[in-house]
């Protein structure tokens, strides 16, 4: 079961996200128990004091005594992988959000189309970080890689080569076999020699793609375009 918190100062705000996040579960067959608080210091205190967990927060950025950046900053050492959606009227904060590493930012004159594309798209990643893993598998040895840990995989010859959180592995076989056995939209060929874990593009500069781990990936003119509208269609509208 998701755990989810709306924190928004306006009690009108907290109610009205917490209809479309409830239609959200409903749509995506999720269930999810939500948590509303009109004050930070409560979500904070049930965080770092009471040892609550949650899977995702929807944070209004411009509260009283604390901003949602700097709520962020204190949740983010007890809860790493929280996925926080920031919900606000100026767009400037974007910068510091990225900055943040916030999954998602949204603008509240556009609160009713974006939400929900936002939910969504948090839902499937944390459905996916919660137990997918490609198995490598020798005589001798046998690994199982998260899905979520994995970078990309490049072309090592007639073999593979996997760059994860965990390290570098090899695995016998083409690249295009390790591409159908992820079986996983995630996955996305930038090049004919590599793939690239969607989940972890930063941005796409200057025909390379930027990953959260500081690497940059050339992708190929022919790709390029596919590339775009593959990351466009899976994250759906954003910053």
């Amino acid at each position: 079961m998701l755990r989810i918190a709306i924190c928004d100062d306006d009690e009108n705000m907290v109610q009205n996200n917490t209809v479309i996040t409830e239609e959200v579960l409903r749509q995506c067959r999720s269930a999810g128990e939500i948590s509303a608080y009109t004050r930070s210091s409560n979500l904070l205190c049930d965080i770092m004091e009471d040892g609550f967990f949650f899977d995702l927060i929807l944070l209004d950025i411009e509260m009283p005594d604390r901003s949602g950046m700097e709520i962020a900053g204190l949740i983010k050492p007890y809860l790493p992988d929280v996925k926080i959606i920031f919900i606000t009227s100026h767009i400037e904060y974007a910068i510091d959000a990225f900055e943040l590493s916030i999954f998602r930012y949204v603008p509240k004159d556009d609160i009713e189309k974006r939400l929900p594309a936002a939910i969504t798209d948090a839902v499937r990643l944390i459905g996916l970080e919660e137990g997918k893993v490609y198995t490598i598998q020798t005589n001798s040895r046998l690994e199982k890689i998260p899905y979520k840990e994995i970078y990309y995989i490049e072309r090592d010859g007639k073999n593979a080569r996997i760059t994860a959180a965990g390290g570098v592995s090899k695995v016998r076989g083409s690249l295009k076999k390790v591409y159908e056995e992820l079986a996983s939209e995630e996955f996305i060929y930038i090049d004919q020699g590599c793939i690239v874990n969607i989940i972890h593009i930063m941005q796409v500069r200057e025909g390379m793609a930027v990953l959260k781990n500081g690497s940059m990936l050339p992708i190929s003119r022919s790709h390029l375009q596919t590339v775009k509208k593959q990351i466009n269609t899976y994250w759906g509208m954003h910053i």
